[in-house]
């Protein structure tokens, strides 16, 4: 096995030398058995709480109904800057009424109980590196060898108590490259029912995970074989089977979506919720084989889903603005004021995720459509960012303040339809960003777009 952290050997020789029972368990015992990078080494005991709050300076009870208590020392897991390693005493549960919480928790001085509530065996070993002795009760060990995923005990069972164990079972068979072994997964579409209890912010946490893996279609495709997929973005369902047109697409518009989402950095996984969603309207949108406004639908539906599965602003408004402007086309005459108007409809911050989104999307047609423009796009860009001229409204050489006294009006959407006004003068014309080109220049505002009355003016008539 890897070489064991100090901080987490020494919370093992600490609870043994007290009496107790003590092991690396789960996630770690997995990784390191795989050759793995541990992310954070969790640890199992028969001691209670109370027990193990009295043996170690720095531990805080951060789940005291589980049995969990965090142990604070400098090598563990980082988070917010401190080292923790969460320890549970060894625990069994009964009933899940809400499908992902147990409504009783019961402390027991057994391993095998422990690890028998465990969702896969590849997840239930044990292992005490004083002893060097890995505890392999439910033949994990043999899985990962097999390279399979299965339930601990009845599938059924196990999904019944944590309805968010049958997207792990499709999240790890991704992180993994692993199978799903087959009474496991047909135990997934017996038990939807339990899945759709799990909050959605705990799907989103899912999702997000499954986007980091190196090939997410293999959890988005067996989220979709078991209905998982119909429960938690049915919009991508109704891709499958939609054709799209020869020479430049192999693949229908659902397996097209999944292999732009492979193809997006692996470390971005907005991006790849960007890529997976940039034709998510296509179907609706089909006349012939022709997909017209797709783009423009899509951003809305992009929203709609990303705001069913509770994502932040942030990210919705970055992914919206991608699947938006996905559709982009560049061409040689596209003159100065053209790439500036680009930059501002898409933002600068945005660019290169777009190029990244768009290169993503070719690399999932049969005929890619070649990406040469995008270099010369970006010098092009690049060169106007070092101009620096105005491309957004707050770039001007006034502001709303000045918009209210030089037109002697009330605050109000007018000046916002003012300032966007001089921005397409100045994005044509650069050098009339001036103050006093630009208050000239808003006089033929006043005359032609200004609608609302004048300040001190009766709207009475």
């Amino acid at each position: 096995m890897k070489k064991i952290l100090a901080g987490a050997l020494k919370i093992i020789k600490t609870l043994q030398g007290a009496g107790f029972e003590c092991y690396l368990v789960g996630g770690c015992v997995r990784d390191a058995l795989l050759r793995k990078k541990i992310a954070e080494w969790d640890l199992t005991t028969s001691a209670t709480p109370a027990q193990m709050i009295k043996l170690f300076k720095k531990a805080v009870p951060t789940g005291i109904k589980y049995g969990t208590v965090t142990v604070i020392l400098p090598d563990g897991h980082r988070q917010a800057g401190v080292g923790k390693y969460e320890v549970t005493t060894f625990r069994s549960e009964e009933k899940y009424s809400d499908g992902r919480h147990p409504d009783r928790v019961h402390f027991t001085k057994s391993l095998t109980a422990d690890l028998a509530r465990r969702d896969f065996t590849i997840n239930a070993m044990a292992y005490d590196p004083v002893s060097k002795t890995l505890v392999d009760i439910f033949g994990g060990k043999k899985d990962l060898q097999h390279k399979i995923i299965r339930a601990v005990g009845n599938p059924v069972d196990r999904f019944k108590e944590d309805g968010l164990r049958a997207l792990r079972a499709c999240r790890f068979a991704a992180k993994l490259n692993f199978k799903i072994e087959p009474k496991t997964f047909a135990a997934i579409a017996k038990t939807l029912s339990v899945a759709k209890k799990v909050a959605v912010e705990r799907i989103q946490g899912e999702l997000l995970k499954i986007m980091e893996t190196e090939h997410p279609s293999i959890a988005i495709e067996l989220m979709r074989k078991s209905g998982l997929l119909k429960i938690i973005m049915p919009e991508l369902t109704s891709c499958f089977g939609v054709r799209q047109p020869r020479p430049y697409h192999r693949y229908d518009v659902y397996w097209h979506s999944l292999y732009s989402m492979d193809a997006a950095p692996q470390t971005g996984p907005v991006l790849r919720l960007a890529a997976l969603l940039h034709d998510i309207s296509k179907p609706e949108c089909k006349k012939g084989m022709t997909f017209y406004n797709h783009n423009v639908k899509g951003e809305k539906k992009a929203e709609k889903i990303l705001r069913r599965l509770k994502f932040s602003n942030a990210h919705i408004q970055k992914i919206t603005n991608l699947v938006r402007n996905h559709m982009f086309e560049y061409q040689d005459e596209w003159g100065d004021a053209a790439i500036r108007r680009f930059i501002r409809r898409v933002g600068k911050d945005n660019i290169e995720d777009l190029f990244a989104v768009r290169a993503a999307d070719s690399a999932a047609m049969s005929k890619t459509i070649g990406l040469k423009y995008l270099k010369k796009l970006r010098r092009r860009i690049q060169k106007a960012l070092k101009e620096d001229h105005a491309l957004k409204v707050t770039d001007l050489a006034l502001n709303g303040h000045d918009i209210i006294k030089a037109l002697k009006i009330n605050p109000g959407p007018v000046v916002g339809q003012a300032l966007n006004y001089l921005l397409e003068k100045v994005l044509d014309q650069p050098e009339l960003n001036t103050k006093s080109k630009l208050i000239e220049l808003l006089k033929h505002f006043h005359v032609k777009k200004l609608k609302e009355p004048r300040r001190g003016r009766s709207t009475s008539h």
